[in-house]
């Protein structure tokens, strides 16, 4: 027999062996495997190497996530993308390829992808084929399935570090020079409303992991997430909430709107919202304007200014105001906007930070604090560039009240 069918074999040996209604461990299962290969190379001969991979591959497609699993536990692996079955693409060092593996069937990678999701009490199907889980480290799962899906069931993975980054890392890797960063650092202590925006893959979440170790010990902080992916560390007194889909049980959906409201009662010093991408946008607001100085949150936008307008834009999916007091407030919540990147180079860079100054004949003025400047490319074809600071802070009454010069 073939490889192929001497795996598939010891596969149903086991799986027919096992007991379901028993709670087994890994080891016993990885027992049991070891146990169906050994009786199987009585019969016919199985090399050591085999030996040791398919019981590892077996393993991992019974207790894991198949070889998902490998590469999930790969640290130089940010990003997955499965393209149904048979087309598997991996983000790694910042190169993107195609994987070499793939899946027997749809059946089986719905199957991993069940697993995921009822591991974080999330459901998928066809009635509700879109749906956001995590994995046990973290990892953010997106997950489309038929009948959206058309060339097969669609799972994307990204995967963050084991350890929060921090901000001396973003130094050490160019992302911010150390002068804005020591702003930023004052900013966040004297309680400055700072809106992280950027695209897709540029770094928001990391940036504002980064951001909190600035956050007074002290105080009381609630963080709010579709999925939860912040590793906030330093924080003593913190609230950690995550949305809830609706399912076939009954239990009726709780959104961003409601756990920003139910913040309210919990007597917060800080509000720190994951991401911002719709109607939440009127609570949050309303956060900021009523004395939850020193929260922060992220946004998808080009810059900073396109922030401004996406926010008015979800403001009005959940409220119809005049666009004048939507204009005043944000004018009044938002204090600073810290735009992000990704250059062709694929390197994350903050390619400006903004201040916003206040609203003034029927617009938010703004100005900028940084912007990065590029200035050429490396042999090795990296961008070469900094921040350039091109006007000083205006509003620093936050800061004065804090003590912070």
């Amino acid at each position: 027999m073939e490889g192929k069918e001497l795996q598939i074999r010891i596969m149903e040996d086991v799986l027919s062996r096992m007991d379901m209604t028993v709670d087994l461990t890994d080891e016993e299962v990885f027992n049991l495997i070891e146990q169906c290969i050994l009786e199987l190379s009585r019969e016919c001969f199985i090399s050591l190497a085999d030996k040791r991979r398919f019981a590892r591959e077996i393993f991992l497609s019974i207790r894991k996530l198949d070889f998902l699993q490998e590469l999930i536990d790969d640290e130089s692996v940010t990003e997955i993308m499965v393209n149904g079955p048979d087309a598997i693409f991996v983000e790694k060092d910042g190169a993107l390829y195609r994987s070499e593996e793939c899946f027997e069937s749809c059946e089986k990678l719905e199957n991993v992808i069940q697993q995921i999701v009822a591991s974080c009490n999330r459901v998928v199907n066809e009635a509700s084929p879109i749906v956001d889980a995590r994995l046990e480290n973290g990892a953010r799962v997106h997950v489309v399935l038929a009948p959206v899906a058309l060339n097969g069931p669609i799972l994307t993975i990204r995967r963050f570090p084991e350890q929060p980054m921090r901000m001396e890392n973003l130094l050490r890797m160019g992302s911010i020079s150390e002068e804005a960063a020591k702003l930023l650092k004052k900013l966040v202590r004297a309680g400055y409303n700072i809106f992280i925006s950027g695209g897709t893959g540029s770094g928001k979440t990391t940036f504002l992991n980064a951001l909190s170790e600035y956050i007074p010990p002290q105080e009381r902080v609630i963080t709010i997430e579709d999925s939860a992916e912040l590793k906030l560390v330093g924080i003593p007194n913190l609230v950690r909430m995550e949305t809830r889909n609706a399912n076939m049980e009954g239990c009726r959906e709780i959104t961003i709107r409601d756990l920003i409201r139910a913040s309210l009662r919990m007597r917060p010093d800080r509000l720190i919202v994951g991401e911002v991408r719709g109607s939440e946008a009127v609570d949050m607001l309303q956060c900021l304007n009523t004395g939850h100085d020193g929260s922060l949150s992220t946004g998808h936008a080009n810059s900073a200014s396109d922030m401004l307008y996406r926010l008015e834009t979800m403001v009005l999916m959940g409220m119809e105001l005049p666009l004048a007091a939507i204009r005043g407030q944000i004018a009044s919540g938002l204090d600073v906007i810290v735009h992000l990147g990704r250059l062709r180079d694929r390197s994350r860079r903050v390619l400006e930070i903004a201040e916003v100054l206040g609203f003034e004949d029927g617009n938010i003025r703004m100005q900028t604090l940084y912007r990065f400047v590029e200035e050429g490319e490396d042999e090795q074809g990296k961008i070469a560039g900094s921040l350039k600071k091109e006007a000083e802070l205006y509003h620093t009454e936050k800061l004065y009240a804090a003590g912070l010069s």
